[in-house]
């Protein structure tokens, strides 16, 4: 199948569907997007088929499809470590000798119930506190990070895993650079006190490795203290977005000193709707507001976060006071076809979810940049819950559809949607866990994801990806 371009996929990309109102108070919104009686329409995808029953309990695949499992929490690793429990966010890399470099998420918390990469104490004695970048008081470990996998999708095999991050606390997703590494943040505000050395809430950088190693852990303080949970850089700026998880939750911007290099500073932003300070984004019900009207590019501007560090844990209020538009748990997030997408779990009349786009303006992050503004838009909102539920990780497949991971502990499925916003299943979890952090092969063979608990455990999906129907 020919991979669309970015073009052909923004031009194509309208959603078949109906929404709910707009907002009055933006010049930018128009009546034209008013409900009909019938209300709003979600459309379906043949996709791959029917999925199938899986002998083993754990994940439904359409006919042709199979899965193996390469990594399960409280097996040993390559390093002596154990894999960590709590699977979630992952990037895919290239490796040398055409290997894939997997980075893996752990959202581990301090006295999680989940097992740790120390699982025996004889291994936790001999690592070297000064690789962590919080060991923990009083016998708390901060056992969140990072393991790297090495895998052959010609063979299918396995051929190490190690741990490339730790002493940080819940890493529930990131995003990948395009200078190779993976950004893993922390879903987490806690303070130093009694039971932390140090103050979470940060980005790390981890290095798509093939070798063995372990991660210096320096926060990426200037990109912000706050519920992070996944970011996306634009390869042609360099500048960094990132997702909130917080029912109020704000979508940011960092804009590096130096491209390229994190660590050396930078300027935070937050999104705010152009014409509209202080716009909500949720479209809940029971807030007395024009809703966000779908499929309708509206321009934004960007405003300046005062105090990255926020030692209370009020940048979304203060940013929403100074005119930054809120959003419902902000997830997911990634960039494919020119464009960053991003779930909001709990956004929508209903609250199901909803998914924006963002569409860089040509000039992001330079002074000529409100010349021609960049645009965001509201590209899917569920109305229907066998379609799209607590939409989390997306990613966007070789074909050029979102593939997305559903958050929901009791039956979360793994949904494909088309240029055009049809959606159809392509896998569905039997197992009462969350699945999490698809991503592809840079060969496009293979689709990975996690499977957070019971045990946690990383999936490599195959099966004719090129035999989509509709």
């Amino acid at each position: 199948m020919t991979t669309p371009s970015r073009r052909d996929f923004v031009k194509n990309s309208l959603f078949t569907a109906g929404f709910l109102g707009l907002s009055a108070c933006s010049t930018n919104y128009s009546s034209s997007n008013s409900p009909t009686k019938t209300g709003p329409i979600n459309t379906s995808a043949e996709g791959y088929g029917s999925l199938f029953p899986d002998p083993n309990g754990t994940l439904r695949l359409p006919k042709g499809f199979s899965y193996q499992t390469l990594s399960k929490t409280g097996e040993l690793m390559d390093d002596g470590f154990f894999v960590p429990g709590a699977h979630d966010g992952m990037a895919a890399f290239p490796g040398p000798d055409g290997l894939t470099i997997l980075v893996r998420n752990h959202e581990m918390s301090p006295g999680s119930k989940q097992k740790d990469a120390f699982a025996k104490k004889s291994v936790e004695q001999s690592f070297d506190d000064s690789q962590m970048y919080d060991a923990g008081n009083n016998d708390t470990l901060c056992t969140g990070g990072t393991s790297t996998l090495v895998f052959d999708t010609r063979t299918q095999a396995l051929k190490r895993h190690y741990l490339s991050l730790s002493g940080t606390i819940r890493n529930c997703s990131g995003g990948t650079t395009p200078w190779g590494s993976w950004v893993t943040c922390e879903e987490t505000t806690a303070k130093a006190d009694e039971n932390l050395q140090k103050d979470h809430g940060y980005n790390f950088e981890v290095p798509a490795n093939a070798e063995m190693s372990l991660a210096t852990p320096t926060p990426l303080i200037e990109m912000g203290r706050f519920n992070h949970e996944a970011i996306a850089v634009d390869p042609a700026s360099g500048i960094v977005y990132q997702t909130e998880d917080r029912p109020d939750g704000l979508i940011y911007r960092y804009i590096p000193n130096v491209r390229g290099q994190l660590s050396k500073g930078g300027r935070l932003q937050a999104l705010a709707i152009k014409g509209s300070p202080s716009s909500d984004t949720r479209n809940w019900e029971e807030i007395d507001l024009p809703s966000f009207p779908a499929n309708k590019p509206i321009e934004v501007e960007w405003i300046d976060v005062q105090d990255p560090t926020a030692p209370n844990d009020d940048l979304r209020y203060t940013g929403f006071k100074n005119g930054a538009a809120r959003f419902a748990r902000g997830e997911g997030m990634f960039y494919g076809n020119g464009e960053i997408y991003f779930a909001c779990t709990n956004g929508g009349a209903k609250k199901f979810g909803q998914i924006f786009r963002y569409r860089p303006s040509f000039n992001e992050g330079t002074p000529t940049e409100a010349d021609a503004p960049g645009k965001l838009e509201l590209f899917i909102e569920s109305y229907d819950l066998e379609l799209l539920k607590a939409c989390d990780n997306l990613t966007i497949a070789p074909w050029g559809d979102i593939v997305i991971c559903e958050d929901d502990g009791e039956s979360s499925a793994i949904v494909g949607i088309t240029p055009k916003g049809a959606m159809y299943k392509i896998g569905h979890l039997d197992m009462d866990s969350e699945v999490a952090g698809a991503c592809f092969s840079p060969d496009g063979t293979t689709l990975f994801v996690n499977i957070q608990k019971n045990p946690g455990q990383t999936l490599a999906i195959t099966g004719p990806w090129r035999n989509r129907i509709g």
